[in-house]
């Protein structure tokens, strides 16, 4: 068969395509959603390629291809084979210290990061990649943690401590995405067992990974253990259809993929002088025209990420408020740390939209009802400037620093987040009349 017989025959599935010379020695490899798209995309008269990839094409002569249960899959095959293989074309993935990969720490209760190879010490760390594609990476992280439930936290967790039961989990506990072992809610068996699963799918293991998960499904079932019967039913049926929910895109809502979260994070501790890494920041913003169809917004961010399981809008209930920014600000502000949600625990930086005005108006409200948040912080519009309380000069950080992207990253989807309830009921107020 020669290689435009093969391109034409290849499948529309995910999978890993391996281009070969004349001496069917490997010289590329790369993964695609569509196989059969991907690859005939090299080979379009119309299109123009860059010099490296015109090299490339010219010394094709045969494609072989793998094909995978999802794009994930891919994702994680491709890492392995460039790795393994080092192929010419790969050069700089191969090479290169700047890629990313997942690390898994060596604790009792491992947490799971994406880093960089020479940002983390081997010995404390266990390496899986790297990965070529990092947006694919961590737009797809969030959905694994969805799935083996591993911490991204920095605690010391120590094992069977009594004082883990008095500790209140973050977000990522009540929506499922972490099991919580900061609060006694695994145990420690239990939790080396999901870790040891994650590490089997990493290394392209998935299929053993839920045959494993389906013999203690049926184990738990027979000895009327059905909530832990359904937990990995459940577990079961999310890795089924790894390829069903990547397209769906219900993880990362939003942009920062371009950016390292965890960088920004680690920035803003720095500069803030917060004595650990901040995890959860929750931004607030309001929106209205003239007083009229007033709301305000909540937004949760984790580990850098937004959350939409976070996120709250509220119409502004006090008509008195509707003239006045600063009081619909601490409205929106009340009903978040004195209403339904006062037992979710506050977060690490909560940041308002707004000057110094705004700041202030926020802060009187904190202490009025002695709220204990740990950063309070304002982001105003014009100059992009970040205030504290009781500070008269804006905090000294660089406007194209990662720590400053992200909390413009937070301000701004508090923004899109208020106008869009905004103009929903703008809209709904205009068809009744």
């Amino acid at each position: 068969m020669d290689l435009q017989e093969t391109i034409s025959s290849l499948p529309k599935v995910p999978g890993v395509y391996l281009m070969k010379d004349n001496q069917g020695k490997v010289i590329y490899v790369g993964k695609a959603k569509s196989l059969k798209d991907r690859v005939n995309s090299y080979f379009q008269e119309s299109t123009v390629h860059p010099p490296k990839i015109e090299c490339l094409v010219e010394q094709i002569e045969s494609v072989d291809y793998l094909e995978t249960e999802s794009e994930i899959d891919a994702l994680i095959l491709e890492s392995r084979l460039i790795k393994d293989i080092q192929p010419k074309y790969n050069t700089r993935q191969k090479d290169s210290k700047s890629y990313p990969y997942i690390l898994i720490s060596k604790e009792n209760f491992p947490r799971v990061l994406i880093g960089r190879e020479n940002d983390y010490p081997k010995d404390k760390y266990k390496f899986f990649g790297p990965f070529v594609d990092s947006y694919g990476l961590k737009k797809s992280f969030p959905l694994l943690q969805k799935i083996f439930k591993f911490r991204t936290c920095h605690l010391d967790i120590k094992p069977k401590h009594k004082e883990n039961r008095f500790f209140r989990p973050c977000l990522l506990a009540s929506i499922k995405y972490c099991s919580a072992p900061c609060n006694n809610r695994i145990e420690e068996e239990e939790y080396q067992k999901n870790i040891k699963a994650f590490e089997r799918f990493l290394k392209g293991k998935r299929k053993q990974v839920i045959a494993e998960l389906e013999k203690e499904m049926k184990e738990a079932a027979a000895e009327w253990q059905f909530e832990k019967a359904a937990e990995l039913r459940d577990q079961i049926k999310a890795l089924n259809s790894l390829d069903k929910q990547a397209k769906m895109g219900d993880f990362i809502p939003g942009g920062m993929l371009h950016l390292d979260p965890q960088m920004g994070l680690k920035m803003l501790q720095d500069v803030l002088e917060m004595p650990e890494i901040p995890r959860v920041i929750e931004g607030i913003d309001i929106s209205h025209h003239g007083g009229k169809d007033a709301v305000g917004s909540l937004v949760c961010f984790v580990d850098g990420i937004p959350y939409r399981e976070g996120y709250r809008r509220y119409k502004i209930q006090s008509q008195t408020a509707w003239s006045d920014d600063y009081q619909m600000l601490r409205e929106v502000f009340r009903r978040r740390f004195l209403g339904q949600d006062k037992d979710r625990k506050p977060p690490d930086i909560f940041l308002v939209d707004g000057g110094k005005g705004q700041l202030s108006s926020v802060l009187a409200e904190l202490q009025k009802w002695d709220i204990k948040i740990p950063m309070l912080l304002s982001l105003a519009k014009k100059r992009e400037e970040v205030f504290l309380p009781g500070y008269k000069k804006p905090l000294d950080i660089p406007d194209n620093s990662v720590a400053h992207h992200l909390l413009c990253h937070v301000r701004d989807e508090s923004h899109r987040f208020a106008q869009g309830y905004h103009h929903l009921l703008k809209r709904k107020n205009v068809k009744k009349k």
